[in-house]
């Protein structure tokens, strides 16, 4: 009898003899992948010992996951598998080889995540389903389980699955890349290096800017210039450095210090000896959470409360109807400590006046 044949709606996973698993997310997106990190962590802790594989697109999940001891396997599916059927079905039919003891899909909606899940073999499949009897799982959850953010829905998902309660907002795993500590050093001297010499042994913050994004969420550049502009002149000591995107073009006009790489583990290295991140909402702000430094979102399309950073030292702001000047207004409000600015004094005149007066408005 099969797996999914063997109904088991209305039962818990088992918490022992899960050895096998499988998380499905045929996806080639940076941010799609990082965004799976939580629950890796989470499949860590809940089957301490268990090896995992992974199913992706493309080549970005295997330096995402090189550092997870818990990963043995990445399979990265070409991406538009229809257009090289015989490496997809050679692949898929390699993988169904093995019997899992737990396949995982952690979509919602996802028509092509499901039917790959379907065409493996394991004992236990997972997944979200508000229709149990068609949805080909042995573990249907109903979607309405799950939290709004793309990240921790995937957590609520085994959560809930293994009959653990609703957890708090600051229970889920973080995003994390798993830096090594070679990682970083490196990371610390290149920024250091593309410092001016008398800055280099100073205490001046370093910020990131990464300023590419896709379709409407781009924010234009004459928008960045005025954000840097208003910046510097409440944070006239900030380093500033600017993230090329991966065509290798500045979207700054080559107007500041600039770091690229098309590596995706030593663009999360040189962003994590940055002080602070600031971005648009895009794979790269992904990227920054998951290498530790404190992060800001500028969110003008999207919903913050999907693909927001979240975390400590992260924040996303909504810019819809914000000028580019108020825009940087606020993220300094939010970020005074760290940037080294003043901190106002209960009862006292504000030592930023121009910056509190734009983040009442």
């Amino acid at each position: 009898m099969s797996s999914v044949s063997s109904l088991r709606y209305g039962l818990s996973l088992p918490t022992k003899g899960i050895y096998r698993i499988l998380v499905c997310r045929p996806n080639h997106r940076l941010g799609n992948t990082l965004l799976l990190t939580p629950l890796i962590a989470e499949l860590e802790r809940s089957y301490k010992g268990a090896e995992i594989d992974v199913i992706s697109e493309g080549d970005i999940a295997r330096e995402v996951f090189s550092t997870h001891f818990s990963i043995k396997n990445v399979f990265c599916l070409p991406r538009r598998g229809f257009k090289h059927p015989v490496t997809f079905l050679r692949l898929l039919l390699k993988i169904r080889r093995t019997r899992y003891d737990l396949i995982i899909d952690p979509c919602i909606g996802s028509g092509f995540s499901r039917a790959v899940t379907r065409f493996l073999h394991g004992t236990y499949k997972l997944g979200f389903g508000n229709r149990a009897e068609r949805s080909g799982l042995t573990h249907a959850i109903p979607s309405q389980v799950a939290m709004q953010h793309m990240a921790k829905r995937p957590v609520d998902l085994l959560r809930s699955a293994l009959g653990q309660t609703a957890p708090g907002q600051d229970s889920y795993p973080p995003l994390d890349i798993r830096l090594t500590s070679i990682e970083l050093a490196h990371g610390r001297q290149t920024v250091a290096g593309l410092l001016s010499s008398p800055r280099q042994h100073t205490s001046e913050p370093v910020v990131g800017i990464f300023a590419n994004a896709t379709g409407a969420k781009r924010y234009p550049m004459d928008w960045w210039r005025e954000f840097i502009d208003t910046f510097k002149t409440l944070c006239p000591a900030a380093n500033i450095i600017e993230l090329i995107p991966m065509h290798a073009n500045s979207m700054l006009g080559a107007e500041w210090p600039a770091y690229y790489s098309s590596a995706i583990r030593r663009m999360a290295a040189v962003m994590a000896g940055f002080d602070l991140l600031i971005t648009a909402d895009c794979g790269v702000m992904h990227l920054a959470v998951a290498s530790r430094v404190p992060t800001v979102g500028l969110f003008c399309v999207t919903d913050p409360g999907v693909y927001e950073p979240y975390g400590p030292g992260n924040r996303a702001w909504k810019t819809q109807g914000l000028s580019a000047r108020e825009a940087a207004c606020r993220v300094v409000v939010d970020n005074r400590e760290l940037l080294g600015l003043p901190a106002r004094e209960a009862g006292g005149e504000d030592q930023l006046p121009l910056v509190e007066a734009v983040a009442r408005n």
